[in-house]
């Protein structure tokens, strides 16, 4: 099979869009499976589980879900469909789930979350991706190093948990980089602070659109649980819901601080404009007078007072110097400078 913690881009099956599968011992180890094992497989021991991770993409996991697993064609078309928001519900003994985790493909933004569908029962549990999502394969490293979950309850609590503590990471980058940003802007100039924070208002905007549903689907998870959730899976995923619904709070209150901040850059950044229109204005009122006495006096007509004067032209110069003296006097005492 290979190692599945590799590209699985790369793992992916292209004939039956097995990504891998484990069978979990109920140790906290795995063994791994081909298509054909899997397809066939029978638990020997009671706390044996067959986890299966899939490429939804591939045309041939529709007809499969519906023909070897038995699913309804509506469960088929919930965990293979391309667009839905997060839900889960309750088909007899079998809890379906479509959730959604942070993108950290490369080039990828985090609000562009990755959708991952969940189908569990008894003792199977299978995953179905179109794009690839770190969450499955830490947890199969876990268990290929002998400490990831021991059965279906605690494999399903672990996926939910590892989707939900992967958003909070990047909450948490988001609210540091806005406190970065509130202590000074460091080498960014203004337009690229507003970049960077209209970013993360636009992130905070797409995270909250896909958490709020995703929250209500885990408060279904734990309204209506299947047996084989154990009471310490319930208390676990009671804990993950607590925790994404503070993420949500902290959602809210970077999108504000965002928007804070935005609004503090801008005010600075017009009354900057404002000033600097202001020192124009009063360079300009006091040039202004200067400016018509020198026009009036170079009219080249006959009568211009000094004219035939050797000293006209620094006797000027001091009436000027008087009268830039007298305006700035004027402006002094209304305040404007």
């Amino acid at each position: 099979m290979g190692d599945p913690l590799a590209d699985d881009r790369i793992m992916a099956d292209p004939d039956t869009g097995l990504i891998f599968a484990r069978v979990l011992d109920g140790r906290g180890g795995a063994t791994m499976l081909g298509w054909e094992e899997a397809r066939h497989w029978m638990p020997r021991d009671p706390q044996e589980t067959l986890w299966m991770h899939v490429d939804r993409s591939i045309d041939i996991v529709d007809d499969w879900l519906q023909s070897e697993l038995g699913l309804s064609e509506a469960t088929a078309e919930a965990l293979t469909a391309d667009e839905t928001r997060p839900r889960a519900f309750r088909e007899g003994d079998a809890l379906v789930a479509v959730l959604r985790g942070i993108n950290f493909n490369p080039n990828a933004e985090p609000e562009d979350m990755v959708s991952l569908r969940m189908w569990a029962r008894g003792n199977r549990v299978l995953t179905l991706r179109r794009r690839p999502l770190q969450s499955p394969r830490e947890i199969a490293a876990m268990l290929d190093r002998g400490n990831g979950p021991k059965r279906t309850g605690d494999l399903v609590t672990e996926i939910i948990e590892h989707l939900v503590t992967k958003i909070g990471s990047t909450i948490v980058d988001m609210n540091e980089k806005i406190d970065e940003l509130e202590e000074g802007p460091g080498d960014y100039d203004t337009d690229e602070v507003l970049t960077i924070i209209a970013t993360i208002r636009r992130n905070c905007l797409a995270l909250k659109r896909h958490m709020s549903p995703q929250h209500e689907a885990l408060l279904q998870v734990s309204r209506d649980p299947p047996e084989w959730l154990s009471e310490n899976n319930c208390r676990d995923i009671r804990e993950t819901i607590d925790r994404l619904k503070r993420y949500l709070e902290d959602l809210d209150v970077s999108k504000e601080s965002a928007l804070v901040l935005q609004d503090d850059i801008n005010n600075r950044a017009a009354n900057l404009a404002n000033h600097r229109v202001y020192l124009l204005t009063i360079a300009a009122g006091i040039f202004l007078p200067l400016s018509f006495v020198t026009a009036l006096l170079g009219v080249n007509l006959g009568g211009i007072p000094g004219m035939n004067d050797p000293n006209g032209f620094w006797i000027l110069t001091g009436i000027l110097i008087a009268m830039t003296a007298l305006q700035l006097l004027v402006f002094r005492i209304l305040k404007w400078i």
